[in-house]
C-alpha cells in the first residue's frame, strides 16, 4: 500500500503499526509538507497539497492508498473533499494519538478509519 502523509514523518514503529493494522506492507510513503496560509482560501491550498503527492488520476483511483491527514481540521476537511473527488470514494485514514506520559512526546497508531465504510453504514440512517 501507499501512505500519503500530510503530517509529521512516520517513525519506523508507526510504520510497523500501520502495516499490522492494515495487514499489508507499505510499499511507499509519500510525505507532503503542509504549511497553510490563513490569509488565502483553503480549497486551492488543499488541491496543491494533493497535487504535490505526484500521483496520476489513474493512480488515485486504483492504488491501495492510506492517508495521514493534516492536523489542522479545516485544511484536513478541504483535503478530504479533494481526495474524494480524485479517488471517487472516501480514503482510508490513519489516526495517531499521543503516547501517555512519553517524554519527549511520541505518537502511536490510534486507529485506521475506513471512511468509505463509515459513510456507507451511515446511509441507513437517512
Amino acid at each position: 500500500m501507499i501512505v500519503v502523509n500530510f503530517s509529521h514523518p512516520l517513525t519506523p514503529h508507526q510504520r510497523e503499526q500501520v502495516e499490522a493494522a492494515c495487514d499489508q506492507a507499505i510499499e511507499r510513503v509519500i510525505d507532503v509538507p503542509v504549511h497553510c496560509d490563513h490569509a488565502v482560501p483553503f480549497g486551492p491550498q488543499a488541491a496543491s497539497f494533493i497535487a504535490a503527492a505526484g500521483l496520476s488520476a489513474a493512480e488515485w483511483q486504483s492504488l491501495p492508498i492510506v492517508v495521514v491527514p493534516p492536523s489542522l481540521s479545516a485544511i484536513a476537511l478541504a483535503c478530504l473533499a479533494d481526495l474524494h473527488g480524485r479517488m471517487g470514494y472516501f480514503p482510508t485514514v490513519i489516526r495517531l494519538r499521543p503516547r501517555p506520559d512519553a517524554v519527549p512526546p511520541a505518537f502511536d497508531l490510534a486507529e485506521v478509519l475506513d471512511l468509505q465504510r463509515m459513510r456507507d453504514t451511515s446511509r441507513s440512517a437517512r
